[in-house]
């Protein structure tokens, strides 16, 4: 069961409970669902039960009781526990990594990515600063992924270096003659130095990884092949996923989604989390939240790539094809979230 399934399952057990009039709410159009947090357990954890508590005019515990048995006889669901306030914690019964890495590898890039348009018009306006736009330039990419219409403005003519160097560009200069419904200020704190002699690549992660209220370094790190430059590990992590299926193939073998083992945990919790980091990314208007997640989803590739290729004599048998799977669906997530921040994800390095 994929995350998307799943939040529809929760949906279900929503609708149940209100057609028997054991909640009176509204039935909200989205539950989250995402890996749980700290003093969690399971596969996913939902706050539904949270945001249906005062409509329905009962306490988040009472809420998630009565959901709880709504899902717990759901097709796919072992399981489900209450955690602090009112949170459900969903296990799924075994099957959910298979689907999770299954969905990922038809959908490619795109995983994560909303297909029809939301109606959304936002207009991103930042002042003529270097960090600025390139912060802009990338929450318009993450925007436009969830479905919303973007435009992009800049209060002077922009720099041609953003152009041609950061590959920055925007829609108008100046004031809007005719603002959009939603008009969004990007305003980070400076560059303070010209991140242009690092490269697209470089600069770009240089200016989105830091949080906008921190300054950014502008420093040749980044240029470094090294595991303590995270855009190094998050490149190499996506490098590893296409040599592994490089390898396999000289093997004889190719990828099949299919269970994975328990020390894959934490790469199938960074996989599933991808779509709630892109929303939370556009929520916030905040790109380096996708860029943590993807340093996250790195170093999860990079402690489980020793796992997938057979050991000396030993044969390929089903538990690497799904290895490979699910190391392939890590790639194109690190290659999806990549090109969101305008950096490219080279298949060697």
């Amino acid at each position: 069961m994929t995350p998307v399934e799943l939040s529809r399952t929760v949906l279900r057990a929503v609708r149940r409970a209100v057609d028997a009039g054991e909640l009176v709410a509204p039935v909200p159009e989205w539950a989250q669902v995402a890996p749980p947090g700290p003093g969690g357990r399971g596969d996913y954890a939902t706050n539904v039960a949270l945001q249906l508590a005062r409509p329905a005019g009962r306490p988040p515990q009472e809420v998630a009781r009565i959901l709880r048995s709504h899902l717990a006889d759901a097709e796919g669901v072992a399981g489900v526990d209450i955690t602090g306030p009112g949170f459900l914690n969903i296990t799924l019964d075994g099957s959910g990594a298979q689907a999770l890495v299954a969905e990922v590898l038809r959908r490619g890039a795109r995983y994560g990515v909303v297909d029809e348009p939301t109606g959304e018009l936002v207009q991103l306006h930042h002042p003529r600063e270097v960090r600025a736009a390139v912060t802009a330039h990338a929450v318009a990419r993450i925007l436009r992924s969830q479905g919303a219409l973007v435009r992009t403005s800049c209060e002077d003519e922009p720099d041609p270096a953003w152009a041609a160097v950061l590959g920055v560009s925007v829609d108008a200069h100046g004031t809007p003659a005719a603002p959009a419904p939603l008009k969004v200020n990007i305003r980070p704190v400076p560059a303070g130095q010209d991140p242009t002699p690092l490269g697209r690549d470089a600069a770009c992660w240089a200016l989105l990884h830091p949080a906008s209220h921190d300054r950014p370094r502008i420093t040749s790190d980044y240029l470094l092949q090294r595991e303590t430059n995270p855009l190094f590990r998050v490149r190499y992590a996506h490098a590893r996923t296409r040599a592994l299926s490089g390898n396999a193939a000289a093997l004889g073998f190719s990828s099949a989604a299919g269970d994975v083992q328990r020390n894959a945990t934490h790469l199938v919790d960074a996989l599933a989390a991808y779509p709630h980091a892109l929303a939370t990314a556009t929520r916030h208007r905040a790109p380096d939240r996708l860029a943590r997640h993807l340093v996250t989803t790195a170093d999860a590739v990079l402690g489980f790539q020793h796992t997938v290729l057979p050991l000396g004599d030993e044969k390929p048998s089903a538990a690497h094809r799904a290895r490979l799977a699910l190391a392939e669906a890590a790639g194109a997530v690190l290659a999806g979230g990549l090109s969101l921040l305008g950096i490219d994800a080279p298949e060697h390095l």
